[in-house]
């Protein structure tokens, strides 16, 4: 049923952009017969109905030539979003709490559900550490590439001096894995702990050991769970988050096995900065792989993203990414 309603959804854009390409086609037909009878402002109003169609199509047939991009595996998988702070202090955690804001503004533009799977903030403002469950046809294969640093550079509101301030924050995207795919993962390979969830309280929640936190031991990658209700729920979550984990680790290393990872990989999404958000002195997020920039901050926080992700997509095709 997945793939009849993504395979219903590829020939419906199809046959729109053949729609608006003939209705195009007809104004333009119409124009031309309404100028050659002197109807100079008929014509004129259909040459620009006939444009602004023309601009939809192509807007379209864009979005569409994105998705034929999307062929690597588990593309069509919804994807697993973690975002933790980084070096900067309070600045840090607010930057996190804003790309938090910014990927959700983002899936909701593209119809995409979101799932909050563990949130951990801080006493004095902002998140250190949240992950999301984005799910949505191709979510993956759409937010694979803004797996990385993100900097931001603005005028602290954490600072009475009122100085520009540096912060950072990692993203990490992971697939969901389909049911049918099974990962071993040795028992005594696993540490699994149990705590209190914290929140603002209600059912459950800071009553019973209901978060979990798991550790696989050989990498140190360790992943939390704590906003179902029940302890079962939230470690078959987890469960699901290091699966992906530990899945997209062993194929970045070229491995077959899980159990072939080893090392510390618990800081495996930092690296260099692979984006920029720039408040002050002046306005612009550029996008360090592609050269993608754009003056319009705020749209950007607001969740416009495609101009970033489609060109990402674009290199990653190319191999330039």
């Amino acid at each position: 049923m997945k793939l009849k309603k993504q395979l219903e959804n590829e020939v419906g854009a199809y046959d729109s952009l053949a729609s608006k390409l003939e209705e195009a086609r007809l104004m333009i037909e119409m124009g031309a017969d309404a100028e050659s009878q002197g109807l100079e402002e008929e014509a004129a109003e259909l040459a620009d109905e006939a444009e602004e169609t023309l601009k939809s199509f192509d807007e379209e047939a864009e979005k569409l030539r994105i998705r034929t991009l999307l062929t690597e595996e588990y593309d069509d998988t919804n994807a697993i979003l973690s975002i933790h702070a980084g070096a900067g202090g309070l600045d840090a955690q607010d930057w996190a709490e804003m790309l938090l804001r910014m990927y959700t503004r983002w899936c909701e533009a593209k119809g995409f559900s979101v799932k909050l799977l563990d949130l951990q903030r801080d006493t004095d403002g902002g998140i250190k550490s949240v992950t999301i469950l984005v799910s949505g046809e191709f979510a993956y294969g759409y937010l694979k590439t803004e797996r990385g640093v993100h900097r931001l550079v603005r005028i602290s509101p954490f600072n009475a001096a009122a100085k520009r301030q540096t912060s950072f924050a990692s993203v990490d995207v992971t697939p969901e894995l389909p049911d049918d795919i099974k990962v071993e993962i040795a028992p005594e390979d696993l540490r699994i702990d149990t705590y209190r969830s914290s929140g603002a309280g209600g059912q459950h929640v800071n009553k019973t050991d209901s978060a979990v936190r798991i550790t696989h031991l050989p990498t140190n990658i360790v992943v939390t769970c704590q906003n179902e209700r029940s302890q079962i729920q939230n470690k078959e979550y987890a469960m699901r988050v290091l699966y992906s984990k530990l899945l997209a680790l062993a194929r970045q290393e070229h491995l077959d096995k899980i159990s072939e990872l080893k090392g510390n990989y618990g800081q495996i999404s930092w690296g260099n900065q692979i984006r920029s958000y720039v408040f002050q002195p002046y306005t612009m997020v550029k996008d360090h792989r592609t050269g993608a920039e754009t003056a319009a901050v705020q749209n950007v926080m607001d969740g416009d993203l495609d101009m970033f992700i489609n060109a990402s997509l674009n290199a990653l095709r190319s191999g330039g990414l």
